[in-house]
C-alpha cells in the first residue's frame, strides 16, 4: 500500500502546491523582475514596470510545480518501486555507438554548418556553438580530475585559467614567442600554481577546502587588477598575438593563409583552424584523463575520493595524490587559458571572475562527477543553451526591446541544478564504478550484454 500512495496523483494537493509556489515566486521576483530602472531623455533615472515578464516567470514557476506534482512525483514513486536492473550492460551498449558518433559529428561540424548555413553565418555558428562550447568542455574535463576523480572541491579553478591566459599574453607580447611554444609553457606554469595551491590545503577537506580555493581564485583576480605595471589592470592586455598555421598568419596580406593557398580571403579559415585546435586540445584532455584513471595515480584519486582515512591506511601517499590532482587539473586549465587569449586577442580580469568557476563547477556537477561523457553533455546544454538564448529575438517583441534573455542565464543554471538534484543526484551520467575490474567481472558484464539485460 505504501507503493500505491507514492504513485497516486492527488490533484487537489498539486493545485494547492502550485498556487503557493506561484505566490512565493511573485513575492521573490517582484522586486527583481517586475521593476526596472531606466534613463529618460534628460538622462534621469526613472522606475518602469515589466508586468508581462513578471507574470510569465510566475506562470512558468507555477506550471512547473504543477507538472512536478502531477507527473514527476508519481514517476519517481514508480521508479523506486521498480527493481533496479544492472547498469553495466547499457553503459557498454551506449559507449559502443555514442562516443564514435559524437567524435565523428564534432569533426564534421564545420562542414555541416557551412553546408546548411552558408559561409556568411558559418563563422558565427562555428565560433559561438563550436569553439565556445569546446572551451568549457575542456575546462570541465580538467576540473573533473580535481572534483570528480579526487573528490577535492575547488571553487577557484578559474585562477589557473587566468594564469594560462596571462602567461601566454605577456610572454607573447614581451618576447615574441609563438603560440606553439607558449601553449605547453602556459600549462606548465598553471600546474606550478596548482601545486602551490595544493600545499596549503593538504589538511583541509569539505567546506574548508572550498573556502580556501575560492579565496585563491579571488586573490589571483585582485592581483591581476592591481599589478598595473605588468597586467595593465582593468584595461587588460590588447593586441595579443594570434596563432598561425605553421607560421602562416590568417590575414589578408600576400603572405596570408588565403593568398598562399590561392583562396579568397575570408575569416572562416581562421575560425575553422581555431575550432580544430581546441577540439584537439579537448580530445587530448579526455585521452590523458582516461589513461590516468587506469594508472595507479588514477586509482589513488578514486580511493581518496571515497575515503581519505582508508586511503591512508592502505599506504597511499595522500600528499602526492592531492598535489598531482591539482597539478593535472590546473595544467589543462592553463592550456585552455592560452587558447582563450590567442582566440580573443584581448584579455582582462573581467573574464576570470568567480562566476566562471561556478559555471565550470556546475557543468561538472550536472554532468556527473567522474563522467567524461556527462560533463561534455552538460557543457553543450548549458553553454549552447546560453548561446541559443541570444538568438531568441522574438522574446523582445513580447517583453520589450530592452529585454535581454542572456541576463537570466544563472537563473536557468539554478533551475537546472535543482532539477538534476531531484531527478539525478549524482548527475546526468553518474559513474562511481572503479576503473579496474577483475577478469571475472568483465566476463559477467559481457554475458549480461549478450543476454540483453540492462
Amino acid at each position: 500500500m505504501a507503493g500505491d500512495a507514492r504513485t497516486r496523483v492527488d490533484t487537489a494537493r498539486a493545485l494547492k502546491d502550485a498556487a503557493v509556489t506561484a505566490l512565493l515566486a511573485f513575492g521573490l521576483f517582484l522586486p527583481l523582475v517586475g521593476f526596472q530602472t531606466t534613463t529618460d531623455v534628460r538622462n534621469e533615472l526613472i522606475l518602469t514596470t515589466r508586468w508581462p515578464l513578471l507574470f510569465a516567470v510566475v506562470a512558468t514557476v507555477g506550471i512547473g510545480r504543477l507538472a512536478y506534482s502531477l507527473v514527476v512525483e508519481p514517476w519517481i514513486g514508480r521508479r523506486v518501486l521498480r527493481t533496479p536492473a544492472p547498469t553495466a550492460a547499457w553503459r557498454v551498449r551506449i559507449g559502443k555507438w555514442f562516443v564514435p558518433f559524437a567524435i565523428g559529428f564534432v569533426i564534421a561540424y564545420p562542414a555541416i554548418v557551412i553546408a546548411t548555413a552558408g559561409f556568411g553565418r558559418a563563422v558565427k555558428w562555428i565560433d559561438n556553438f563550436g569553439i565556445q562550447i569546446l572551451i568549457y568542455v575542456m575546462l570541465g574535463w580538467g576540473l573533473n580530475i580535481v572534483v570528480g576523480l579526487a573528490g577535492l572541491l575547488d571553487l577557484g579553478y578559474v585562477a589557473f585559467y587566468a594564469v594560462g591566459a596571462y602567461s601566454y599574453a605577456l610572454l607573447a607580447k614581451t618576447f615574441g614567442f609563438s603560440f606553439w611554444i607558449l601553449l605547453p609553457l602556459a600549462g606548465i606554469l598553471a600546474s606550478l600554481w596548482g601545486i602551490l595551491l595544493g600545499f596549503p590545503v593538504l589538511r583541509l577537506r569539505g567546506d574548508y577546502l572550498a573556502i580556501v580555493t575560492l579565496a585563491f581564485g579571488e586573490i589571483i583576480r585582485i592581483v591581476l587588477i592591481n599589478w598595473v605595471d605588468l597586467t595593465n589592470g582593468y584595461a587588460g592586455i590588447t593586441s595579443v598575438p594570434r596563432p598561425t598555421f605553421f607560421g602562416i598568419p590568417f590575414n589578408a596580406d600576400d603572405n596570408g593563409f588565403a593568398a598562399v593557398f590561392g583562396l579568397e580571403f575570408s575569416p572562416i579559415y581562421r575560425t575553422i583552424f581555431l575550432y580544430y585546435l581546441i577540439l584537439a586540445l579537448a580530445l587530448l584532455t579526455a585521452f590523458v584523463t582516461i589513461r590516468l584513471r587506469r594508472l595507479p595515480v588514477g586509482r589513488a584519486w578514486e580511493a581518496l575520493r571515497e575515503d581519505e582515512i582508508a586511503c591512508r591506511s592502505l599506504g597511499i601517499n595522500t600528499t602526492n595524490t592531492k598535489l598531482t590532482a591539482f597539478a593535472m587539473g590546473a595544467m589543462f586549465a592553463g592550456f585552455a587559458g592560452s587558447f582563450f587569449a590567442a582566440r580573443q586577442g584581448f584579455i582582462s580580469p573581467d573574464s576570470f571572475t568567480f562566476l566562471e568557476s561556478a559555471t565550470i563547477l556546475s557543468i561538472v556537477v550536472l554532468g556527473g562527477m567522474g563522467s567524461q561523457i556527462g560533463v561534455a553533455i552538460a557543457a553543450i546544454v548549458m553553454i549552447g543553451g546560453t548561446e541559443i538564448m541570444r538568438e531568441l529575438e522574438f522574446l523582445k517583441l513580447i517583453f520589450g526591446a530592452t529585454f535581454d534573455p542572456t541576463q537570466y542565464r544563472m537563473l536557468l543554471f539554478g533551475l537546472a541544478m535543482v532539477l538534476i538534484m531531484i531527478w539525478r543526484p549524482r548527475g546526468l551520467i553518474a559513474t562511481r564504478d572503479p576503473s579496474v575490474f577483475l577478469k571475472e567481472r568483465k566476463v559477467i558484464g559481457a554475458d549480461l550484454v549478450k543476454e540483453g539485460h540492462g
